[in-house]
């Protein structure tokens, strides 16, 4: 194919919604937007998509997927399977940051830092967090400012966990410490350094990121918590964090007995904090993917076990839409350009001349996907994967 595409006729969604008009790709980068496009006399062959009757969007970032796998609260049998190309790519996904959780003994950084540079090998942009639920966190240079300092995929820490009976139990202190660390290692790397915070059900909410920050340079903006739509405490507390100034995530990954039990379904979550007055930069959407997802008794005992699925992400975002009233602009915000601002991912989330060529044309009448580019390169087309993983059949 064609490193030269010309979409025609596209409704253009960046998220903020354009209008109608042409983009131009060259190679993996967006040349250009504009009405009536046109290359001139070029001699280079020039591939042309037909995008009138579908919104052109960027491609979904995912802020929270376990690569290679999680899991293990049932015991060795329990360990969800790894992700796959196409696990990500059929839910528009084109940007995903990998991270360990619960278990950062049998799944190790080296083994995420290895898949990760799978997947983008496969077609879709990677990275990860280091660290785990854990803290002290584990690193693979010694320190969390050393690992992001040197190590390119690492651009955050995480997902540290509090409010939960499966974290360490970090004091306030700790989790400053850990949130320096990733600032300075952040700063000197040019990156985010953001704090993926894994949020349970425990009493304390988030008033232990609150804590952290009271007396010190610390920002509010310097922590990222997600599982915020987990009861119903949990997402008033998360509302207060985001109007101060926070961003906060929602998980679409569920089970029906969580559902049953009180957490709030991602969908009407995000609506109703869009309803509250949190602005839509400040509210974004990740899978989980192929996490556990675990079902416990009240005496937190498992009873149960589901896989988180990386496609949810775009299916949550689109029931928003069509269940919730959210403006469609607001729903990809949340998986585009507020996921990208709070990673510091600076090419990503966006449609604009420069930016990487990451898209996914969505059919007009019923919110579907129709295709999906990443880096320039078509890897779904009318809603089928054409490029798979190197094991999938």
């Amino acid at each position: 194919m064609s490193s030269i595409k010309l979409f025609k006729n596209a409704h253009i969604l960046s998220p903020q919604d354009t209008g109608v008009m042409d983009l131009l790709v060259a190679g993996q980068q967006i040349a250009a937007l504009g009405a009536d496009l046109n290359i001139g006399n070029s001699n280079l062959p020039v591939e042309v998509v037909d995008a009138s009757d579908c919104y052109l969007v960027p491609g979904f970032v995912d802020s929270l997927v376990h690569f290679i796998g999680g899991g293990g609260e049932g015991g060795f049998a329990s360990r969800t399977p790894e992700m796959q190309l196409t696990d990500a790519t059929l839910g528009g996904v084109t940007t995903a940051i990998g991270v360990l959780g619960t278990d950062a003994t049998t799944r190790t950084l080296t083994n995420l830092l290895a898949k990760a540079h799978a997947l983008d090998s496969e077609g879709i942009t990677t990275y990860c967090h280091t660290g785990s639920y854990e803290i002290p966190c584990r690193t693979l240079m010694g320190s969390v400012t050393d690992d992001l300092i040197l190590i390119d995929k690492f651009i955050g820490v995480g997902e540290i966990a509090i409010s939960d009976f499966r974290s360490s139990q970090p004091t306030i202190e700790e989790i400053r410490k850990v949130a320096a660390a990733a600032k300075v290692g952040g700063i000197l790397s040019g990156k985010a350094g953001v704090v993926s915070v894994h949020v349970g059900s425990g009493e304390t909410l988030l008033q232990p990121l609150w804590q952290a920050v009271a007396g010190t340079e610390l920002k509010l903006s310097q922590f990222y918590p997600t599982h915020i739509n987990r009861n119903e405490m949990l997402f008033q507390a998360g509302i207060e964090f985001a109007k101060a100034g926070g961003v906060i995530d929602f998980t679409t990954s569920t089970t029906a007995y969580d559902i049953q039990h009180g957490e709030v379904a991602a969908a009407e979550a995000l609506a109703r904090a869009l309803a509250a007055g949190v602005p839509a930069m400040n509210l974004t959407l990740s899978s989980d993917g192929n996490a556990s997802l675990p079902i416990y008794n009240s005496n937190s005992e498992l009873v149960g076990l589901e896989v988180g699925q990386v496609q949810s992400l775009y299916q949550v975002a689109r029931q928003a839409v069509l269940e919730y009233q959210v403006p469609v602009t607001a729903a990809i915000t949340a998986i585009t350009a507020a996921p990208a601002a709070v990673l510091g991912l600076k090419q990503k989330g966006r449609i604009a001349a420069g930016l990487d060529a990451d898209l996914v044309l969505i059919n007009k009448r019923d919110l579907t996907i129709r295709d999906v580019y990443a880096k320039g390169r078509q890897l779904v087309k009318a809603g089928q994967a054409i490029v798979k993983g190197t094991f999938e059949k």
